[in-house]
């Protein structure tokens, strides 16, 4: 199966000048769906993680099933104030401003073998901020999981030398 014929593209959006990538139409196909978690399992299962690290909120969608399927634990990475425990906490830069993520402090016991999934990997800010909670919480990373990579946007040479698993390069 071509998952790629399952993304939407959405000229202009958000902002001129801009293709947007829209997996809806993937999350709404069954088949495609399916696919494209049991292909995901089948490349980073070779990473044995013992956590799937979700960033919010698209690689919860793909985060949850995964680690279902690979009968391991899911951590959500998310925006300020949304976890109610303790949390680390990574602030890095956008292209107009900053953002910050956070991780709760006990989510994974130190030394836990982590696999990063989202959807998109563009320019790598949103993983490379990942990857520093995964340091700060003492466990190691394993690997990346991305459905969506957009290779022109470099956004690989942001990330540490660990496997790198995108289904679909634009």
């Amino acid at each position: 199966m071509d998952i790629k014929n399952l993304i939407r593209e959405i000229p202009n959006f958000p902002k001129s000048g801009i293709l947007f990538r829209d997996i809806t139409t993937l999350l709404s196909d069954p088949e495609g769906l399916r696919y494209t978690i049991d292909i995901l399992a089948e490349k980073c299962s070779e990473f044995q993680p013992n956590y799937i690290v979700g960033i919010e909120s698209r690689g919860f969608i793909f985060g949850v099933p995964l680690a279902y399927k690979l009968n391991v634990g899911f951590v959500p990475v998310r925006k300020p104030g949304k976890l109610p425990a303790t949390v680390y906490s990574v602030t890095y830069d956008l292209e107009y401003g900053q953002d910050t993520l956070e991780m709760h402090q006990d989510a994974m016991p130190s030394g836990s073998r982590v696999l990063v999934i989202d959807d998109l990997l563009a320019t790598g800010g949103t993983a490379a901020a990942t990857v520093q909670l995964i340091e700060k919480a003492n466990c190691e990373l394993v690997g990346f999981g991305f459905v969506i990579e957009l290779k022109d946007l470099g956004g690989r040479q942001k990330l540490p030398e660990v496997p790198i698993v995108s289904l679909i390069e634009y």
